[in-house]
């Protein structure tokens, strides 16, 4: 039996909708922005419950823009946590910013005690992730950012479809960014993101400057750059946005019977704590597991895909010498510890029970239950 990682091929394997939209379009040649563009943000702005919706090219152009909107510069740090994708440090970096970095928790999510450390006269900005589609305690960083005039962007990268007591990522914070990376919840097919915010100078300044400051045809109100999202891709994301909740379901429900049948290896498979109230997308399914390296290999031979999120750490990385603030000591205990050990299991929403049931007898096996 096989198990994909990658479901790509399931998830477009009849794209007739698509391609209908597509010709369409090619019929209008309305390439540029247009009435696709306005459709997709207008639904995506309905979905996930915030006023207003900026279109980019791709999740880390939308970090990017977040930051420009809130007029970060070089000498502002900005908060985040040492278990993130590159991207979230990267668009710091972009903007001239410091980034200062927070250890994660045992969900894999960043430290809140940490990052009331982590503060300085020099913070402007706290950038929590939503690590793996799961979140991290809203509304308890909202709190530490009143309490010290800071804004929050969310990385909510991985939180399309994902819930915190009925709000979604990204509604928190005073700005946020996401995804539509080809493995995401809401997919292109390549990439795309989006900025969400309720502010309404935020919004039209970056209206202007994802159009290269382009108030119309023939006038430049501001200097911009092009961040403009694809019509083609806008109608992939219009396409995955009807059917995104019949996906988070599917996933939590695989999700859920991995987490019921992984009790049994309790002493070798740690699953992260489920918070009540909080829906995930499962972005990642991500385990803690003894023998880690060995264990991927044998499940590959298995025709199992497994993945490793990440082998290493930001704090191990080449570039991470660059950031020698004394709070970036290198020192992120909980980080470390689950590069080491931690594991991607596939759990989207093609994945069947005799799959998942191979799976969990592939673990029996390994580790001799």
């Amino acid at each position: 039996m096989k198990i994909n990682y990658n479901y790509l091929q399931q998830e477009f394997s009849n794209p007739y909708e698509i391609i209908k939209d597509w010709k369409r379009l090619i019929k209008s040649t309305d390439f540029t922005l247009g009435k696709y563009v306005s459709k997709f943000e207008n639904s995506f702005s309905k979905f996930i419950g915030s006023k207003y919706c900026i279109s980019t090219n791709n999740g880390t152009d939308a970090l990017i823009l977040c930051l420009k909107a809130l007029n970060i510069k070089p000498g502002d740090e900005v908060i985040t946590v040492i278990n993130t994708f590159y991207a979230t440090v990267g668009a710091i970096e972009a903007v001239g910013a410091t980034p200062v970095f927070c250890d994660c928790d045992e969900r894999y999510q960043i430290d809140i005690d940490d990052i009331k450390k982590k503060i300085t006269k020099k913070t402007k900005v706290i950038m929590p992730v939503h690590w793996g589609g799961a979140s991290p305690d809203m509304p308890e960083i909202m709190k530490i950012a009143r309490l010290n005039n800071l804004k929050v962007v969310e990385d909510a990268c991985m939180g399309i479809g994902a819930s915190l007591r009925g709000k979604s990522p990204g509604t928190f914070g005073h700005i946020s960014a996401f995804s539509l990376h080809p493995l995401k919840s809401l997919n292109a097919m390549g990439d795309g993101g989006a900025v969400v915010t309720n502010d309404k100078k935020m919004y039209d300044w970056l209206l202007k400057y994802r159009n290269h400051g382009m108030i119309n045809r023939d006038t430049i109100e501001i200097w911009g750059i092009n961040n403009r999202m694809q019509p083609l891709q806008c109608i992939v994301g219009l396409w995955g946005l009807k059917k995104i909740k019949k996906v988070i379901k599917i996933r939590n429900s695989n999700a859920e019977y991995y987490d019921k049948r992984l009790g049994i290896f309790k002493n070798f498979i740690t699953v992260p704590k489920r918070i009540q109230g909080f829906t995930e997308t499962y972005a990642l399914y991500m385990v803690l597991c003894k023998n880690r390296d060995k264990l991927k290999s044998f499940l590959e031979k298995k025709n199992i895909e497994v993945k490793i999120h990440y082998p290493k750490a930001l704090n191990h990385q080449p570039a991470f010498k660059k950031f020698n603030l004394e709070r970036n000591d290198g020192k992120f205990k909980n980080s470390d510890k689950q590069a080491k050990m931690l594991l991607t299991i596939p759990v989207h929403q093609f994945i069947n029970r005799k799959q998942q049931d191979y799976l969990i007898n592939s673990l029996k096996k390994f580790y001799k239950i």
